[in-house]
């Protein structure tokens, strides 16, 4: 690949991924088999994201029943992988600023996708996208995190550098002071020397130049992993309102009080049936409704369009 991103610490090598997001022409009696009475999907790729989950939880259940390593087990996991590629899309514009080519991030989410759907569970009743998304972008977060060392390190290290920073901040909030190294030691239940061990890679994750003052304000012990930061998550929620609000905007005046009376008043749907002089069913099938609208627009990265207040 181009960039800096990788898959090889996946477990996932790139011809896997080519292999899952492009599958093979199965003959007539694999396919009929595999999809047991299910529409063949022709075209994964040109299905709407609705109508992807539709046909995706049928899959799911259809996967459920076959036996791993199978050709037609292989056939339903593959279209399972192309009729939510438009996931890993969402979840990877989330990083276009990133330096990285578009493609390389797609890649790497696509392994997300393909771990997020064997490990996927249908019998829980959760909606395939709201468990592959954080999958997926956890994929994308941590391919970063692995090619930003400036020397590669095992992952067992840069892991341990991470709960070393954050045991040494909370330790220094409460003792007022620097902890030593038997203090985190015993904070971590680890040893000493791996104490050692995770403050000397830490060194690894910035490589300063050669020609660095020595005497500058940060020369105090460990000011390396004192400048690296964490990515703070609320981002991540700011980044969705900001997306929704247009999307919410052109909805209809009825849906959008909806919205407001559920999620920003907390009304229950008796409550806002009994405020608009609605069901408590007809309410939800609103609410469905509205919900299902504004999770494709964010799929397909669409214009927001005015969508009917009718119900």
């Amino acid at each position: 690949m181009s960039s800096g991103i990788h898959t090889a610490s996946s477990g996932i090598r790139t011809d896997q991924i080519a292999a899952a997001a492009a599958p093979p022409p199965p003959g007539h009696e694999v396919r009929r088999t595999a999809l047991d009475g299910l529409p063949e999907i022709t075209d994964p790729l040109s299905v709407s994201p609705v109508d992807a989950r539709t046909l995706s939880t049928s899959l799911f259940k259809r996967l459920d029943a076959l036996d791993e390593g199978t050709p037609e087990y292989s056939y339903v996991r593959n279209t399972l992988v192309e009729l939510n590629l438009s996931l890993v899309k969402f979840a990877a514009q989330r990083f276009r600023n990133r330096a990285e080519p578009m493609e390389d991030i797609v890649q790497v989410g696509t392994i997300g996708l393909i771990k997020a759907i064997n490990r996927f569970d249908v019998d829980r009743g959760v909606e395939f996208a709201s468990f592959a998304l954080p999958t997926i972008v956890g994929e994308i977060k941590r391919s970063f995190r692995d090619t930003s060392w400036a020397v590669q390190v095992p992952r067992r290290l840069q892991e341990l550098r991470i709960d070393l920073a954050k045991a040494r901040d909370a330790m220094e909030q409460h003792l007022g002071r620097l902890p030593t190294a038997p203090e985190l030691a015993e904070r971590l239940g680890i040893t000493e020397a791996e104490v050692v061990e995770g403050e000397q890679a830490a060194n690894g994750y910035v490589a300063r130049s050669l020609d660095w003052p020595l005497d500058d304000d940060e020369g105090s012990p460990n000011a390396v992993t004192r400048t690296l930061g964490e990515e703070d998550p609320a981002f991540d929620i700011v980044e969705s309102v900001e997306s929704l609000k247009p999307l919410i905007a052109g909805l209809g005046d009825r849906d959008r009080l909806i919205l407001s009376l559920r999620f920003g008043e907390e009304l229950t749907q008796s409550e806002i049936g009994a405020r608009l002089g609605l069901s408590q069913m007809h309410v939800s099938r609103l609410l469905a409704r509205i919900c299902s609208t504004l999770r494709t627009a964010l799929l397909d990265d669409a214009q927001p369009r005015a969508a009917s207040g009718s119900g």
